[in-house]
């Protein structure tokens, strides 16, 4: 330990000696370190913000969708005036019910764009009738009343719960519980209020993006009885005409081992009553298995990128070191001459190397802690997480470029004549 202790004062006395150049140095290793943690930083955030949003949706869910044919002929009529009948229907909720025993709970939804008022005061949202289940599929929180009940379905209640943003806009001052907002040409009496809740993922075309602050839900019983099953769109020089019957069915499972073989019976149940393709199937625990394979690899790849900083800081160590050895030739035949054994050269050199990675990999470390936090302050979109993983990758691999780039130097001292080394000049 003496000599160990008495090597290290020794390299730490050469490295002062020569500060500018051991600074310089430094800076390789500790620039190397920052950007491995905040690029690994930026990546687990991106990846933890997708995962998340791919888990709203439920890990142990099967969604079907309707969607709007793209081919015109799908449309039945001719001339200025179309009908056109796609999506979901009823009967396909009852014969999942019926026919697939793995399902614990089916939420059938039917959403509607409508203009949303009370007295003065409107705003275009989306209405969205639907049963009880909704909140707990869609981890909804109630702040005032409560949220629908299977009794407001079964009795066709004209109630409504407003969504936090919805709220807010038509009672700024006042309390939203027992008012009546007015949906199309009928009144609702509000019953409950919703918290604020952030927008679920989108799925390339087959899920959109959700933005839950701007929806009011009503039973869905209500919601069929009131806004019937057309959507008419009249304007000048044509009439549509859009028949759905339900805009979403999400399938619940007992467990998520059961998701990957129900889907494919689902899929048979009703894909062969919807020729024209106007339904799609989002299972997002395969979502999420895709998710993060796909964060683990881009991990990887931000890892390597900035790891090559690293290694270009190690090569100015070794740079550094070979030009230490050069100006320390006589000192080093000297302490041979006075004993010292090539392990103790060897030694010395390597603590010197040790201890400027190591100075580096913590001054790196402070700066990558610090970078994350300034990207989320001035880049309110990016949610960087540093890990502890990250920054003991990091530092080590700070260390052990330290003892990789410094081993030759040493070993090239330790290997020198004596002799020879008191005769340099």
């Amino acid at each position: 330990m003496r000599r160990t202790w008495r090597s290290l004062k020794l390299g730490m006395k050469s490295l002062l000696l020569h500060k500018l150049r051991s600074g310089l140095t430094v800076l390789g290793i500790v620039f190397g370190v920052a950007a491995v943690i905040s690029m690994l930083a930026v990546g687990e955030g991106s990846s933890r913000k997708a995962q998340r949003q791919f888990a709203e949706l439920g890990a142990t869910n099967i969604i079907y969708r309707s969607v709007k044919p793209s081919d015109e002929s799908q449309a039945a009529g001719g001339g200025r005036r179309t009908v056109l009948n796609y999506g979901l229907k009823y009967e396909d909720y009852d014969r999942l019910l019926a026919t697939v025993p793995t399902i614990k709970k089916a939420l059938p939804i039917r959403e509607i764009r409508k203009q949303i008022r009370y007295l003065s005061r409107d705003l275009d949202g989306r209405v969205v009738g639907t049963t009880h289940d909704y909140a707990d599929f869609n981890r909804l929180e109630i702040e005032k009343g409560r949220f629908l009940s299977p009794s407001d379905n079964a009795r066709y209640e004209n109630y409504a719960v407003l969504a936090a943003e919805t709220a807010k806009i038509l009672f700024p001052y006042e309390d939203p519980l027992g008012k009546s907002v007015k949906l199309g040409s009928d009144y609702y009496t509000v019953i409950g209020v919703t918290k604020q809740r952030s927008q679920s993922a989108g799925v390339g075309g087959s899920l959109s993006a959700q933005d839950f602050n701007k929806d009011v839900y009503i039973p869905l019983n209500t919601c069929k009885l009131r806004f019937g099953e057309r959507l008419i769109d009249m304007r000048p020089g044509s009439f549509s005409i859009e028949e759905t019957e339900l805009s979403q069915i999400t399938l619940q499972v007992y467990d998520i081992d059961q998701v990957r073989r129900t889907a494919p019976i689902i899929e048979a149940a009703v894909e062969p009553k919807h020729p024209k393709r106007d339904v799609t199937m989002v299972v997002p625990y395969d979502l999420l298995m895709q998710a993060q394979a796909t964060a683990r690899q881009f991990s990887i790849i931000l890892g390597t990128i900035a790891s090559i900083s690293l290694l270009v800081g190690g090569i100015g160590i070794m740079n550094i070191m070979l030009a230490t050895v050069t100006e320390r030739t006589r000192e080093i035949g000297i302490r041979r001459a006075l004993g010292a054994k090539r392990r103790d050269i060897t030694q010395q050199f390597l603590i010197e190397t040790i201890v400027l990675s190591g100075v580096g990999g913590v001054l790196g470390v402070c700066i990558g802690i610090g970078i994350p936090e300034i990207l989320r302050y001035f880049a309110t979109d990016q949610e960087p997480v540093v890990t502890g993983s990250s920054v003991l990758l990091a530092f080590g691999i700070s260390v052990g470029i330290g003892i990789l780039f410094g081993l030759y130097p040493a070993r090239r001292a330790a290997m020198m004549d004596p002799i020879e080394a008191l005769r340099h000049e």
